[in-house]
């Protein structure tokens, strides 16, 4: 059932027409301290991952509160800016889901402010036909978008599909066989796969997304090899559902600002014309 039919549902029954969670959380901040309600693990964390829904549409909001709570998620939500920020200065949140037609700061300029944080995961919730909304969101750090009105089953595939990708709540894809390196060289640039981290020459982290890990990941563990679009989005994507496939060419062109002495004239990860991309090892003896 798609969201428009749940949400006119919920408008004219008594009763959601999604299965109501054990005890409902105040509307920003749910009772107790963090990390209880849902399924916990030990780390305080609940299984599945720990999500919250930025949307001014409380419908909106609390529909997909209740299908992902039924799911085994635990949830918070809020209407603006303000109240992520709250909510995100008292609680470990693994995961946004973002409206980007939002009052006050935008949703762009949300997803903007939360890439800071290199352990959180954005899923952005754009209008249908939105498609310049999705690229800027992209290229300013969120992991995926999904159009509304959306099928709430793609968007639990996609919001496991980047918590996998954090290695949160769901188990992680493991590195290829047959090779395993921890540390690489990219440019002037160190890669951490052990960490999940980037470092400049002088030691500085640099941010990235889960998808922009994920790609160097996927460079890193097949250096000097052509990997086209398709490659890339089976390597680093591991997704449910199909995605916008030139989502690849931003990413890779956010972190050739950050691996490549010239972004213009790369050197590090090239492109191979009609055939995809390469990463140039460095390292080769």
């Amino acid at each position: 059932m798609a969201l428009e039919s749940i949400l006119a549902a919920r408008r004219v029954a008594a009763g959601s027409a999604l299965p109501a969670p054990a005890a409902r959380r105040n509307e920003n901040m749910a009772d107790g301290p963090p990390g209880l309600g849902g399924l916990t693990g030990g780390n305080g964390l609940t299984e599945r991952g720990t999500i919250l829904v930025v949307d001014d549409d409380e419908d909106v909001r609390d529909t997909i509160r209740d299908y992902f709570e039924h799911c085994g998620f635990e949830v918070y939500v809020a209407g603006d800016g303000d109240a992520m920020r709250k909510v995100l200065a008292s609680r470990r949140i693994d995961l946004v889901m973002m409206d980007l037609n939002l009052p006050g700061t935008d949703g762009l300029a949300l997803t903007r402010e939360l890439r800071t944080r290199q352990d959180i995961g954005i899923v952005m919730l754009t209008a249908a036909g939105q498609v310049v909304d999705r690229i800027i969101g992209l290229e300013m750090g969120a992991d995926d978008y999904v159009a509304k009105p959306f099928e709430p089953r793609e968007l639990l595939a996609r919001v496991k599909s980047v918590l996998r990708r954090q290695g949160k709540g769901l188990p992680a894809a493991s590195a290829p066989a047959d090779v395993r390196p921890e540390v690489v060289k990219m440019g002037a640039c160190t890669l951490d796969l052990a960490a999940h981290r980037l470092y400049d020459a002088e030691g500085s982290d640099l941010p990235l997304t889960t998808m922009e890990f994920d790609l160097l990941h996927a460079f890193a563990t097949h250096p000097d090899r052509v990997l086209s679009r398709n490659q890339l989005l089976e390597l680093a994507h591991n997704r449910e559902a199909d995605v916008f496939d030139r989502s690849i060419d931003i990413r890779i062109a956010r972190i050739r600002k950050k691996v490549e002495q010239d972004p213009e004239k790369p050197q590090v990860l090239k492109t191979v014309r009609g055939a995809g991309y390469i990463f140039v090892s460095r390292q080769k003896k």
